[in-house]
């Protein structure tokens, strides 16, 4: 059985005051979670977040991680300096980093390797647009996405990632992915990693759900077979939202 993991991305919201007053609200809500729990806030706002989640089972993660060990990046922060803040897990690729930055399948896959060396866990994201899934590419493109996004890792380390499902045309736009398309494309993800790696890894990987994940749509979602948890835009803003999605069962 996948332990199912729950990852807020709080993006370019809530500094250092805020970050600990809502996971001060959060604890206690979440405490009894089945869920791996993931709260992946600015950087900012690491060190307060990191002394608002001690006593609890609340990992800390990060937005992005730069794949070089340091240098003239400026602006980037490198997989030794999450650690230190006491970071553990890190989404890459989201489509807004994809979208507004630059970001690429080739800089998702360094930063991708460069996380798991360091010992940091990726959240690697990966999705279609609207246009795309109407001429019928998703498939095809979440498939290449994934797999570009892990080469070069062993078996081992594969096992051991996470994967979003974010169809871009869902992500802050309110709609939603049916239970049955999440289920299905997930799928194909998952048989991509089989086909290539094997069923012992496949059967390993945790692979999320993440286009708008909320409490109104989290248990038809995570009663899919393939669907091993969300990453959480929106909702995880607000303690109560973000509690009724973790608390999903």
């Amino acid at each position: 059985m996948r332990t199912p993991v729950i990852a807020g991305n709080w993006k370019m919201n809530k500094g250092p005051k805020e970050a600990a007053e809502l996971i001060n609200e959060l604890k206690p809500l979440v405490k009894e979670a089945r869920a791996t729990v993931v709260v992946c806030v600015p950087a900012v706002s690491f060190a307060a977040a990191k002394t608002a989640l001690r006593g609890s089972k609340i990992k800390l993660g990060a937005q992005n991680v730069h794949f070089k060990e340091s240098g003239a990046f400026t602006g980037e922060l490198s997989v030794a300096m999450l650690k230190e803040a006491g970071v553990e897990y890190v989404i890459i690729g989201h489509s807004e980093r994809r979208q507004y930055f630059g970001e690429t399948d080739e800089t998702v896959n360094l930063r991708v390797r460069a996380a798991v060396a360091g010992g940091l866990t990726p959240i690697i994201c990966v999705g279609e647009k609207k246009e795309q899934r109407e001429a019928g590419y998703t498939d095809a493109l979440v498939t290449y996405q994934t797999m570009i996004a892990l080469s070069g890792l062993s078996a081992d380390q594969i096992k051991k990632v996470i994967i979003a499902y974010e169809p871009v045309w869902a992500i802050g736009t309110g709609l939603t992915a049916t239970d049955e398309q999440a289920n299905e494309t997930i799928g194909v993800i998952r048989e991509a990693i089989r086909q290539k790696y094997g069923k012992r890894v496949s059967d390993k990987v945790r692979i999320q759900y993440g286009g708008s994940m909320n409490p109104k749509n989290v248990k038809g979602l995570m009663a899919q077979s393939e669907i091993d948890g969300g990453l959480i835009g929106g909702a995880s803003l607000k303690a109560a939202d973000f509690a009724q999605v973790v608390n999903f069962d």
